[in-house]
């Protein structure tokens, strides 16, 4: 584990990047109101949320991630593929994760699938970024 070769922008646009997946992913077209369906909330109950906790908390976590994932990566030899591989293998990671805690709160498999999905892509994501921006 070498610390110097952790691309510290390329973290915090891994982190960031995670941000522009969900606001994709999570849109009504897309896959928004299944998960708000699956997650039995109303549009009432996303408004009163608090914006900068949910926010500020998932920067946090998202940035928590990346370093996490570019820690793993930091090799001289690491290029897109891997870092997209080795950020797709974390999804899956995380996804059964996901999954073991959806199954005992009685969720549906279809808000497993989004929920797990979104974590598979924008991991992905993150990898390929810190991959390729090396």
């Amino acid at each position: 584990m070498n610390f110097s070769l952790v691309n510290w922008p390329a973290v915090v646009v891994a982190a960031l990047s995670s941000f522009a997946v969900g606001g994709l992913w999570y849109a009504r077209p897309v896959f928004g109101s299944a998960w708000m369906a699956g997650s039995k909330l109303t549009d009432e109950n996303i408004k009163a949320g608090n914006k900068g906790k949910i926010f500020g908390f998932t920067f946090f976590f998202s940035l928590l991630m990346a370093v996490n994932l570019a820690v793993f990566l930091a090799d001289a030899k690491t290029n897109f593929a891997w870092g997209a591989t080795a950020g797709f293998l974390a999804g899956i990671w995380t996804f059964s994760a996901i999954a073991i805690h959806s199954l005992f709160e009685l969720k549906s498999w279809r808000h497993i699938f989004i929920n797990g999905g979104y974590s598979v892509v924008s991991l992905t994501l993150m990898g390929a970024i810190l991959g390729l921006w090396r």
